[in-house]
């Protein structure tokens, strides 16, 4: 079952991410270095946060690595009753919202409500936000963020910075991208004391 959008005269591009204090999306170990991620991302205050960042979204951004990590991890937590209650009702709108893949290898969609397109992000969004429905958020996708940051295409970032050094890996926020302004709007420490960080693009009126 397809989520239903919500109609709404203004679509917001949200990029989720969880950073290191040094600015790291993953580890010295590789692309799928992030266990230091873990501890933050499993607390009461982490669930919470994550059913609020994502249940006014009703479409998802996901490059290939993502897509396939969270495709193997979360459908079946949707119907397992052992799960926390959070996990459950985020897994069943993983299942049921609009998801949109970006991949130049991938051929066939292996989860529901899906499709793979071989596009630049920015033009995906450009024209998703020509479509009526509610949010457009990026999950952990360090590569469509990038892309994204530089077409200056997003409105908020929700970080999850981590209370860790890890001392080398991806970085998110790398020389190059265009000067941008941002403006707090919520700030919480959690459980694990990292902090929950949302900003939103600060841009100025056509014709100020």
């Amino acid at each position: 079952m397809t989520a239903q959008p919500t109609p709404s005269a203004v679509r917001t591009v949200i990029a989720n991410i969880s950073l290191s204090l040094d600015g790291r999306t993953t580890g010295l170990g590789g692309e799928y270095d992030m266990g230091w991620i873990v501890p933050h991302a499993i607390t009461d205050g982490a669930r919470t946060h994550m059913i609020a960042v994502t249940k006014p979204a009703t479409t998802v951004l996901l490059g290939r690595k993502n897509y396939e990590g969270f495709g193997a991890y979360w459908p079946p937590v949707a119907n397992d009753e052992n799960a926390d209650p959070r996990d459950r009702a985020f897994a069943q709108w993983m299942n049921s919202v609009e998801k949109i893949v970006f991949s130049s290898t991938l051929k066939e969609p292996t989860w529901e409500n899906s499709r793979i397109v071989n596009l630049d992000p920015a033009t995906v969004v450009k024209d998703q936000r020509q479509r009526r429905g509610g949010d457009i958020i990026v999950l952990a996708s360090g590569s469509v963020i990038k892309s994204l940051l530089q077409a200056d295409a997003l409105d908020r970032l929700s970080i999850t910075l981590c209370p860790e050094i890890v001392g080398g890996g991806a970085r998110l926020l790398e020389d190059g991208l265009p000067s941008t302004s941002w403006n707090l709007r919520q700030s919480t420490v959690t459980e694990s004391s990292a902090l929950w960080l949302i900003y939103d693009r600060i841009r100025q009126e056509k014709g100020a």
